[in-house]
């Protein structure tokens, strides 16, 4: 059977211009799955999963505000912009509902906009990552480099020409094994985040982070979510194991998940047939 097309697209949001991935047929009936990366990554990361997603969904995978092909504001790095943003790219398509998909700073991205949209969320499925806010300190807990990033211009001006260093480290280092990642796809987010401006916009997402906690609680006094949410993490290397389900269980009310063995922190990389074994059931079980 022939992969589906994986498409490149842009959508002109004003302000910012969206790169995205776009793979399966958009017809009446066929649910839609954002899927949203973290640093220091670009949509691209979810290249081993689109195909067999896009067999069942539409399926999108934009590059955040200020990364990868995306253009790059000066500001709004809050989760809450970033998932307007996202919010506004899905009604430009006239994508009523969609299930969201977000690993690392993409599950607080998703968060956001479930809460902003409770309606129009169906399910939400995060990958190693908690949410700021949730009355925990997980968000930060063993993440050395949040401090690092969060001091103004001082990672920029380190980081600047050494980007292959620094970024190699968290790819070697953070999943089960050092070999998850080729050169070629190491090189890969190296050529996305040296590109004019990228560095700070990837800081920018953990500078944000105080302001997310704010806008989180304000939308939690609301109340939790109610849509399905599956909530997995790494239990290898630097991932974060069972905390991500521990977070969102502080934050929605109908949640499963747990860990997926053997991976670590780049769960759709290093474990993406396993992940999709759990993924597509969920989806298709949400209402």
């Amino acid at each position: 059977m022939n992969e589906p097309l994986i498409e490149h697209a842009y959508a002109d949001l004003d302000e910012v211009k969206l790169h995205y991935l776009r793979a399966g047929e958009s017809r009446a009936g066929r649910p839609a799955v954002l899927l949203v990366h973290g640093w220091p990554q670009t949509g691209a990361m979810w290249r081993k999963v689109i195909p067999e997603l896009a067999r069942h969904y539409l399926v999108l995978a934009p590059d955040l505000r200020g990364l990868g092909d995306s253009t790059r504001p000066q500001t709004g790095y809050d989760k809450r912009t970033l998932a307007n943003d996202l919010w506004r790219l899905l009604r430009s398509l006239k994508i009523r509902r969609c299930h969201a998909v977000g690993h690392d700073w993409g599950a607080p991205t998703v968060f956001a906009l479930a809460v902003a949209h409770r309606q129009a969320v169906r399910s939400v499925v995060a990958l190693d990552a908690p949410v700021p806010g949730d009355g925990s300190e997980a968000m930060a807990s063993g993440r050395w480099h949040h401090f690092f990033h969060h001091a103004p211009d001082l990672p920029e001006a380190l980081v600047a020409g050494r980007e292959a260093v620094y970024l190699g480290h968290f790819f070697r280092h953070w999943g089960a094994r050092t070999d998850v990642f080729s050169a070629e796809e190491i090189a890969e987010y190296v050529r996305a985040y040296s590109r004019p401006g990228a560095l700070r916009a990837g800081f920018n997402l953990y500078r944000a982070m105080a302001q997310d906690a704010r806008d989180n609680r304000r939308a939690l006094a609301k109340g939790k979510l109610k849509m399905p949410v599956l909530a997995l993490g790494g239990p290898e290397g630097r991932g974060r194991g069972k905390l991500a389900l521990e977070s969102w269980q502080r934050v929605a009310e109908n949640v499963q998940g747990g860990v997926l063995e053997g991976a670590g922190h780049w769960i759709a990389e290093e474990k993406p047939r396993e992940l999709l074994d759990r993924l597509l059931p969920f989806l298709a079980s949400a209402p």
